[in-house]
């Protein structure tokens, strides 16, 4: 198994003190991020599908994502010279107030696309159409279900691993569709849907944290 520099180490370190209950999963956690990393560096993206719950889930991880999270992500030089390149006073004001980001899309929130493929073809299938649209060989699916068995984030999975797509899961503790099929599962120790999401939280708090230390910190 890949092994975690001092710095991202920590971040582990402290989300298993702060969490205890989690201490079973860390091989699983530190194997998701490596390949949350791996899709960034290969210049992928993030897709992201969950129901309910999940969802909300979902959408707070592309806002972590898509700015800063607890490191500055300046506008680099290069990019800045080229706003200013396309227009000097709006180029200056973006490149002074744009924020570094790593690229990724939650598959809940697109609501007239997801209605009409829900009525003219099937509600199970609207994350699997995102898939098919937005996917490319070399991104991420991350699929949070806290049973494990959702058909919407299964139907996903599927055309991302024809896509060429890795996948990674964030359950509960039982053995399911997803944990057999992803290529990292983290199984947090509860059952209760309620009880299950409280420990998806602390978890993906920690891969964004990780993630953003590595592309933006230096922790690479």
């Amino acid at each position: 198994m890949r092994t975690l520099n001092a710095k991202l180490e920590g971040h582990i370190s402290l989300l298993l003190e702060r969490y205890p209950a989690l201490a079973p999963c860390r091989d699983e956690i530190v194997e998701g991020y490596f390949l949350l990393e791996d899709c960034y560096k290969r210049g992928g993206k993030v897709l992201i599908a969950g129901n309910g719950g999940s969802a909300a889930d979902a959408e707070h991880i592309v806002g972590e994502l898509m700015k800063g999270f607890c490191n500055p992500r300046p506008t680099d030089a290069a990019f800045a010279e080229k706003l200013m390149a396309a227009d000097a006073e709006m180029g200056a004001v973006l490149a002074a107030n744009l924020q570094g980001a790593l690229p990724a899309i939650a598959l809940d929130g697109h609501f007239a696309l997801s209605t009409a493929f829900i009525n003219d073809c099937d509600p199970l299938m609207a994350f699997a159409q995102q898939v098919n649209g937005y996917g490319c060989e070399g991104d991420l699916l991350l699929g949070i279900t806290t049973s494990g068995n959702s058909k919407t984030v299964m139907y996903a999975a599927t055309v991302a691993r024809a896509k060429g797509m890795k996948v990674l899961g964030l359950t509960g503790e039982r053995e399911s569709r997803l944990s057999a099929f992803a290529d990292a599962c983290v199984r947090v120790p509860e059952a209760k849907t309620y009880m299950v999401q409280e420990l998806h939280l602390p978890i993906y708090h920690c891969w964004c944290l990780m993630i953003e230390d590595a592309f933006f910190g230096g922790a690479l």
